[in-house]
């Protein structure tokens, strides 16, 4: 079986993968994301394709430096259907400001993994999740972020779906494992394809 490394240190990523079955080993790929994501920006890019680029990105970086084993990179990015494309907020105040202007709104989730094997990329799958959050108050909006900050400040919609962000949702539309940040069955269906695990 080929080496497999999971291009991030992400818990959710690797939790998704461990228990999943997978043997894999989880490296950071130490790329510059908010310079990639603001060239992109700059040169017009949309969501899917800055979610693509990114994953790659990482993918690449580290196969590179291990050309025989298979890279997993993966990335997100967010946008409102009318709005802006969000990042992870850097701040409490940010995150409250992302919430006020997600309640009521629905957005698209973008989750991009790319496998790469001797610093080129090898497979690609975008999965996109549409998420329709209710109408949030202030007051509930302040006390969710101060409950938590910890976990929220990782993640670029102010939330975790397996826990209290679960309460943000009218309706979802879409796959459990691309909300998580990694798209599991098409990944798992490829190593299969490859003879890197059981079918």
């Amino acid at each position: 079986m080929t080496r497999i490394i999971l291009a991030s240190t992400s818990v959710s990523r690797k939790q998704i993968l461990d228990n999943a079955g997978l043997s894999f080993d989880a490296m950071t790929p130490m790329v510059d994301e908010d310079a990639i994501k603001q060239s992109l920006q700059d040169e017009g890019l949309g969501p899917r394709d800055i979610a693509d680029a990114l994953a790659e990105a990482k993918a690449v970086k580290l196969s590179a430096k291990y050309p025989e084993s298979l890279v997993i990179g993966a990335d997100q990015t967010l946008t409102l259907d009318k709005g802006p494309l969000f990042d992870k907020p850097d701040s409490p105040e940010r995150a409250r400001a992302q919430l006020a202007q997600m309640a009521g709104c629905s957005h698209r989730l973008f989750s991009a993994i790319v496998v790469a094997q001797s610093g080129q990329p090898v497979w690609r799958h975008i999965g996109v999740v549409r998420m329709h959050v209710r109408p949030l108050s202030p007051a509930f909006i302040d006390s969710y972020v101060e409950r938590n900050w910890n976990e929220i400040r990782h993640c670029v919609g102010c939330y975790q779906i397996e826990g209290e962000g679960a309460q943000l949702f009218t309706r979802i539309e879409g796959d459990y494992f691309d909300i998580m940040g990694l798209p599991l069955l098409p990944l798992l269906a490829y190593l299969r394809e490859r003879k890197e695990m059981a079918s």
